[in-house]
């Protein structure tokens, strides 16, 4: 049997977008997905837009929520997979064939990941990520940035736990971090894996995101070595602005 994945899309007033991140999912040549949809009582014509494919997801709810980590909890209440991957609205697993080949990767991986392709609003390519993704991947492999988008991430659904809610843009972290303490066998699929839309929440409320990303490298790395880590992290992030104009975090 091929272990089930659990996709997780959640989504609030985006009918630009969120089309073309369900058929990122829906095309997959992969057989075992179950494609779940939170949304947050989309009133732009979202949820319409959502309903027209209904009979192809595994559960669909809208409904008002309290952010975006309370409905990623939402949806991973209701996941039933073996692994669980969020792709939000807006972005996109990277090709019709990427979960297939992510799962043939190697066997029974705790985690997954791979690279992920940066797109601007009109949807044009950035490139890569400025934070590639490591060679080896584990806890403290985001004590220099954070190397593997959300995206870019399946997790054996037994590893993981509700999001944080104390968190309100960097929840993610928290939450892989913790994942990634629990694994033995993490799996690098040297392969792109998702396209991500640029001008997310954590860029909006760019700098509440950097305080509580802080907040969480303290947690587990400590307050002096994440001192450090962030000097590091600032003159790479410098380096790369002069080289490319833009940061593409």
């Amino acid at each position: 049997m091929k272990p089930k994945l659990s996709v997780i899309t959640i989504v609030y007033n985006n009918v630009k977008d969120i089309e073309r991140t369900m058929l990122s999912v829906l095309n997959q040549t992969y057989p075992n997905i179950e494609y779940i949809i939170v949304d947050g009582a989309s009133n732009d014509g979202t949820y319409e837009k959502i309903a027209q494919y209904k009979d192809k997801l595994a559960c669909f709810i809208s409904e008002p929520d309290k952010g975006i980590y309370d409905a990623m909890n939402k949806g991973l209440a209701l996941a039933k997979g073996d692994y669980v991957l969020f792709m939000n609205s807006g972005d996109e697993i990277y090709d019709n064939h990427t979960v297939e080949n992510v799962f043939n990767t190697a066997p029974s991986g705790d985690i997954y990941y791979g690279e992920t392709e940066m797109y601007d609003e009109d949807w044009h390519s950035l490139g890569q990520r400025r934070h590639e993704a490591p060679e080896q991947f584990n806890w403290q492999s985001f004590k220099y940035g954070m190397n593997i988008s959300h995206q870019a991430i399946y997790v054996k659904r037994s590893l993981t736990e509700p999001y944080d809610l104390k968190y309100k843009y960097s929840s993610d972290i928290d939450w892989i971090i913790k994942a990634a303490k629990k694994s033995s066998n993490i799996v690098n699929t040297h392969q792109y894996v998702a396209k991500y839309l640029v001008g997310g929440m954590s860029k909006k409320k760019h700098w509440e995101s950097l305080k509580e990303r802080f907040k969480i490298f303290t947690h587990y790395y400590g307050f002096f070595p994440n001192v450090f880590n962030h000097f590091v992290i600032a003159v790479s992030l410098a380096g790369y602005y002069l080289r490319h104009g833009r940061t593409n975090d």
